[in-house]
């Protein structure tokens, strides 16, 4: 007896339940796939702007000017953003008489932690959904795999005469979510790791720019402060 191995001919063949399973499988490979190409584009992009960024950052060039040009911006992103936040700030306590320091300081890098955390979850976006189709995708499919074996278990319970011919076509079509769920799963798992990682490092880029920023804005902070002292005295 020939047995037609496609998977389209497994799929047709098999009960609703299965189907379902196999289709929700399908689908959430097809997402994560979407997802994937999205954060690794998004991944590529923050890296061009770090390093666009910090160029032109330590270049040399005067803060308020580079302030300037970017507050005029409506989408700024990463660095930029961070940046932004904390000399606007930074700029604002200033201009208050008799202010400390340290309370600028205090502020400006709460504005700073703000815009960090933003652009954080903005790297972070659908990795949760790529952890959830890794762990979750291979259970789906074993519980498709589970419920076909019972299927043709039972075919084979109510088969006068039982062969390997009888209930090979049932095993197949169980087996096929297994192979579904480990197709959907593997993808998922491998590039939410590499993701992962990836934005680690874009955050610790983050992470050593905003201290490299407090500490500009920290002497900045002093040097006002001493100069209204000396014009006091």
């Amino acid at each position: 007896m020939n047995f037609d191995t496609s998977f389209i001919a497994y799929f047709m063949d098999s009960g609703l339940i299965i189907k379902a399973v196999v289709l929700l499988l399908v689908s959430a490979s097809i997402m994560s796939w979407t997802f994937i190409f999205q954060r690794l584009y998004s991944l590529k992009k923050a890296r061009t702007e770090i390093r666009n960024f910090e160029d032109e950052f330590w270049s040399g060039g005067n803060l308020t000017k580079l302030y300037n040009s970017l507050a005029k911006e409506d989408d700024l992103e990463g660095m930029e953003n961070i940046f932004v936040s904390g000399f606007k700030e930074f700029q604002r306590l200033r201009k208050q008489p008799g202010i400390q320091p340290a309370i600028i300081m205090e502020g400006a890098q709460r504005a700073m932690r703000i815009a960090r955390s933003q652009e954080t979850e903005k790297l972070e976006k659908h990795l949760s959904f790529l952890a959830t189709v890794g762990t979750t995708s291979t259970y789906v499919g074993l519980f498709g795999t589970v419920l076909g074996i019972i299927d043709a278990l039972h075919t084979l319970g109510s088969a006068t005469q039982a062969s390997i011919a009888t209930v090979a076509p049932g095993m197949s079509e169980a087996l096929v979510t297994t192979a579904m769920g480990l197709f959907a799963a593997i993808p998922a798992v491998i590039f939410y790791n590499r993701l992962s990682s990836e934005v680690d490092r874009v955050i610790n880029q983050y992470d050593i720019f905003q201290e490299e920023l407090s500490g500009i804005l920290y002497r900045q902070a002093h040097a006002s402060s001493r100069v209204t002292e000396n014009e006091y005295e």
